[in-house]
C-alpha cells in the first residue's frame, strides 16, 4: 500500500481532476446536486434535445455511458428525453453512437417527442361530451 493511499491523498489528487474538469468548484456541486455522483468522461455526442453523452471505460461496464440532461430541464428530467437512438447506445446494445453511423430514418417514423404531461400547455387533457350525473354542491345555491 502506497503512502498516498493510506492518506487519502490519491482520492483528493481524482477530486482536484474532477473540479478542473467539470469547469470549477460550482460545476462539479451542480453535477453532484443533478446527477449524485461526480463523473468526468469523454464526450461523445449530443442530441437534438441538448443533452450530453459521455462514456468512460475505466468504471465497469453498465455504468460507463451515462447522460447529463440539457439545461432547460433543470429537475424535471426523465427517461422520454433520451431519444431511442441514444438509448440503443447507453444500454450498450450498440458500441456506435448515433453521430459515428447514424440510424436510418424512414419517412414514415415520427420524430421523438418528450412526455409532455408535466407542461400544462402541451399536456393531453381528455374532456367528456356528457353530461355528469352527479352535481356538486355549492354552498348558497338554491335547487331548481
Amino acid at each position: 500500500m502506497k503512502l498516498t493511499e493510506f492518506f487519502g491523498l490519491d482520492k483528493l489528487a481524482k477530486a482536484g481532476r474532477i473540479i478542473k474538469a467539470k469547469g470549477g468548484v460550482g460545476a462539479a456541486i451542480k453535477q453532484r446536486f443533478l446527477m449524485d455522483q461526480n463523473k468526468v468522461g469523454t464526450l461523445v455526442g449530443t442530441d437534438y434535445f441538448g443533452n450530453r453523452y459521455y462514456e468512460e471505460n475505466s468504471h465497469f461496464i453498465p455504468r460507463n455511458r451515462w447522460v447529463e440532461f440539457s439545461d432547460r430541464v433543470w429537475l424535471d428530467y426523465d427517461a422520454s428525453q433520451v431519444p431511442p437512438e441514444w438509448h440503443r447506445w447507453l444500454h450498450h446494445s450498440t458500441d456506435t453512437t448515433p453521430t459515428e453511423s447514424p440510424p436510418h430514418k424512414e419517412k414514415w417514423v415520427m420524430l421523438h417527442q418528450e412526455n409532455n404531461s408535466l407542461d400544462v400547455e402541451k399536456k393531453y387533457i381528455p374532456y367528456s361530451t356528457t353530461r355528469t350525473k352527479i352535481q356538486g354542491w355549492t354552498p348558497g345555491q338554491k335547487k331548481e
